[in-house]
């Protein structure tokens, strides 16, 4: 039996959940303006895209997944894990997936995109939250019972996903599955071994990839090559600079004149800083830090262990992501490619954020934790 369920969700999460989606669409507004008319011919194709094939969608499953009793997930997260790898195999499909500057990570659907390592985050949380559930902390200690499935679960994974390539989208999944395993009762010599057998691996990532090696060198020496491997980060933080304490105003950025690479993408954080100063990119900040709050005290006060391990994962995918992206561009990690959750452009990742969302929204609903 599941605990009598409130009719009230948590109302602090979702006003934050949606200041962000709106403070997205006006971002994408203002910092896509000229890379919407050198692209499209079109000054707000971005913003329009957006809006349409992730705003309101992404509303509409919102919506609907508030309403769906969590415990629904367990009983469908192996296939969902399943058709998720599937999508990951579909890319490499000529006809079927699609290459954009060099890299398979999307799907074609008529005139529609599909990005399955999107669903892959979501659908891995579901799948390993049941999974540690079912397995008891006794059973997740054990060596041949926990951490050798657990690995090959990740090993997989991280197969498809590196060769689309996407090390950034592969890292966070890796962090947050490692999360949810240290959270389900694993062993704390067990999760150090992991950590160092993660880390040693991204370093040979880095090391094998020219491209991952030279952002990784831009890291360390932001001056090398400003006008070739360093120039994103570069211009990401000239924008950030100049924009000061208040921000030299919102539509006002001189970086989106074409200086600044993928302005909508994962580098808008940097035009927020340029046009909001450190007051507006303050607040984005605070924002993420409220949200990782109330879905931390959501996992705590879950009903059972697997609503736990939902909340965890949700709450650290959107938070970890969202801190990823904006220590990139401020240059306090090297360069990712990794976008800003709720802000940045693209329909597929903000339409699986709420999805996301509207889980954690329904686990809320069962807990005492209501305001």
């Amino acid at each position: 039996m599941h605990p009598n369920k409130n009719k009230n969700l948590d109302k602090t999460l979702l006003s934050i959940i949606l200041i962000l989606m709106v403070f997205g669409l006006m971002m994408i507004a203002s910092a896509g303006i000229i890379y919407s008319e050198t692209r499209f011919g079109d000054n707000y194709y971005f913003f329009k895209h957006q809006f349409f094939f992730g705003f309101i969608p992404g509303l509409a499953v919102l919506y609907f997944f508030q309403k769906i009793d969590y415990h629904y997930w367990r009983k469908i997260a192996v296939p969902l894990f399943l058709i998720s790898l599937i999508f990951l195999i579909l890319v490499f499909i000529p006809g079927v997936g699609t290459k954009v500057y060099g890299a398979s990570r999307w799907i074609q659907l008529g005139h529609l995109s599909f990005q399955p390592s999107e669903m892959a985050k979501i659908a891995t949380i579901l799948y390993l939250a049941a999974w540690f559930e079912s397995k008891g902390k006794r059973r997740i200690g054990d060596f041949f019972e926990g951490v050798a499935p657990f690995l090959g679960i990740l090993g997989i994974l991280g197969f498809l996903i590196l060769k689309q390539p996407d090390t950034g989208t592969l890292g966070l999944i890796i962090l947050v599955s490692g999360i949810i395993y240290f959270v389900s009762g694993a062993k704390i010599s067990h999760t150090l071994a992991l950590v160092f057998t993660a880390l040693v691996g991204l370093w040979m990532l880095i090391k094998l990839a020219p491209y991952r090696m030279n952002r990784f060198l831009v890291f360390l020496n932001p001056e090398l090559d400003p006008r070739g491997i360093g120039y994103q980060i570069n211009q990401a933080l000239l924008a950030v600079g100049s924009g000061g304490i208040f921000g030299i105003g919102l539509g006002h950025s001189r970086q989106k004149f074409n200086y600044l690479p993928e302005p909508v993408g994962d580098s808008i954080f940097a035009i927020i800083g340029e046009e909001l100063g450190i007051i507006g990119a303050g607040t984005v900040v605070l924002l993420f830090v409220i949200l990782a709050f109330r879905g931390f005290r959501i996992a705590r006060n879950s009903p059972d262990d697997f609503g736990k391990l939902v909340a965890v994962g949700i709450t650290s995918w959107i938070v970890f992501q969202a801190f990823i992206n904006i220590a990139a561009i401020t240059s306090i990690i090297p360069l990712t490619g990794i976008p800003l959750p709720f802000i940045s452009y693209g329909g597929t990742s903000l339409v699986f954020l709420l999805a996301g969302s509207g889980i954690l929204l329904n686990i809320s609903k069962q807990t005492k934790l209501c305001a």
